[in-house]
Formats: C-alpha cells, sequence, structure tokens
C-alpha cells in the first residue's frame, strides 16, 4: 500500500514538528538495539507504518540502534534508505558496516581477513554439497558474498516467498541447514569460523567474534548506563544468541513486531 512505503524519515520530521519538547525528556544514556527480521519487521518485509511511528516515539526517549545480519542494501529496503540517519546507529552485517548519527565509523571485509585461498575452499564445498543435496526446490543465488560474512542458503536466496516459507517448514523438520552447518564447521575447524542460523532459508558464515557483539566495540564500556537489545533468534545457534547473552546487554526475546511494541512500551514509559 502507499502508506506502507512511506520511509522513516518522513516520521522523523513531521514528530519534530510535533514534539518539539520530546527531546529535552531524551535519556542518553540508554541504548536500546533492535535485530530486523522478525523484530521490527516481519521476516524480509518493508516495515510497517505502525512500527516507524514507535521508533520515533522510542527515539525522543532514550538512544536506538538497529543490527542486521543482512547488508545495508538489504536494511535499507526494509526500513527506508535513510535508515543511517532514522537510527542513533546503523549496524549491517552484524556491525561489519557501522555507521553513527549518519557517519561511517567502520568497515571490515571477510575475504581479506580469510584470504582467497579459504573463501575459495569454502565456495567449492558449500557449492559441491549443495549440489548433492536432496530437498524439494532448489532456485538460484546458494551464496551470497557480503563484506564481513559469507551467507548460504541451501534453496537459493532467489525463492519466491511461498516457496521461502515451505522450505522454512522442511528445513525445522529435516534440520537441512543444522547438518551442513555441523558439515562446515567439522570441515573447517582451522580458520575459527562462526555459523550462525537465522532468518527463513540461509545461514551466516564469519569469523569467530564477528557476530553481533561485533557492533559493540564502537560502543564505549562507558557510554551508556543500560544497553538493551531485542531479537527472536536468541537461542544457541540462532544469530542474536551471542548478542542476547553479552555481559554488557540486557538482553529481550520477542515474538514479532507487535511484541517488540508491547516490551519496549513497558520497559520505556512510553
Amino acid at each position: 500500500s502507499t502508506l506502507r512505503k512511506y520511509k522513516f524519515s518522513n516520521f522523523i520530521s513531521s514528530s519534530v514538528t510535533r514534539n518539539s519538547m520530546a527531546t529535552f525528556s531524551r535519556n542518553n544514556k540508554i541504548l536500546v538495539l533492535f535485530d530486523v527480521d522478525g523484530t521490527l519487521t516481519e521476516p524480509r518485509e518493508e516495515v510497517e507504518k505502525f512500527m516507524q511511528e514507535f521508533l520515533v516515539k522510542l527515539k525522543s526517549k532514550v538512544v536506538i540502534g538497529v543490527v542486521g545480519g543482512s547488508d545495508l542494501v538489504k536494511q535499507q529496503e526494509q526500513m527506508g534508505k535513510n535508515v543511517i540517519n532514522d537510527f542513533d546507529y546503523s549496524f549491517s552485517e552484524n556491525g561489519l558496516v557501522a555507521y553513527k548519527n549518519g557517519a561511517l565509523i567502520g568497515k571490515e571485509a571477510i575475504h581479506t581477513y580469510l584470504g582467497e585461498e579459504n573463501i575459495k575452499s569454502v565456495v567449492n564445498f558449500v557449492l559441491h554439497y549443495i549440489a548433492d543435496l536432496d530437498i524439494p526446490v532448489k532456485r538460484g543465488t546458494f551464496i551470497e558474498f557480503r563484506t564481513g560474512m559469507m551467507n548460504i542458503s541451501p534453496i537459493g536466496r532467489n525463492c519466491s516467498k511461498e516457496e521461502r516459507n515451505a522450505y522454512e517448514a522442511y528445513d525445522l523438520k529435516n534440520n537441512i541447514r543444522k547438518t551442513m552447518v555441523e558439515a562446515m564447521r567439522e570441515k573447517f575447524a582451522h580458520l575459527n569460523l562462526t555459523f550462525s542460523i537465522g532468518g527463513q532459508i540461509s545461514f551466516d558464515m564469519f569469523p569467530t567474534g564477528w557476530d553481533k557483539t561485533y557492533s559493540l566495540k564502537y560502543i564505549a564500556e562507558d557510554e551508556y548506563d543500560e544497553i538493551h537489545f531485542f531479537g527472536d533468534k536468541t537461542f544457541p545457534g540462532g544469530n542474536d544468541y551471542e548478542m542476547f547473552t553479552h555481559p554488557r546487554v540486557k538482553g529481550h526475546t520477542t515474538t514479532g513486531p507487535a511484541d517488540t511494541i508491547a516490551q519496549c512500551t513497558a520497559l520505556f514509559g512510553l
């Protein structure tokens, strides 16, 4: 709908006009970080109007940031083109691409860290493994090479929304991703990699320590009195787990956008 096409910045600017006094009550010592899929949006969907309006209200009370596993382009597709300004912090690819107040503050690349020979070994293994994998549907883009990680999808990221939903159910029943991760963890043990299952159809592979807690390196120990994090994949092996359990962070498990709003409303007195 047309309403869903509004970008976050529309609500930011209008909120400043309507609530010019809100900034005076903002607590700049509380930081609230959010996962994207399953937390602020439905998986791979655009942010809804009700969530945009809520985030404007929350930003008038506390410092807010987004920490997603996807690259910045996908983060912009879901949260709006101006995401790096709409949030105080924008961390894409788990913080390997980091923005604060609209300015780039850090960037790291997996291929320079691991080296091209190791990258080729991983790619070759993945393509052979998926070629031999017997699943109901295969599409395209089985490996997505990102700045700080590799995203691997047995069905392929080019699948339709219906195929994505069907694969998720099949994967949960048959442990396709879990089994593949176990095989890769054994094969590439010498590279000290972390494998993180997230979303519906894929898993991420990155150097150990490059999970969502990587974003905390940009946040000084004494900068905030409280750091909260909301995510849906907070179980061991989920891509929110490390941040959820980090000693600097107060972790909160959410079941979706509506639950995220309900929990934040109760916590921060909105």
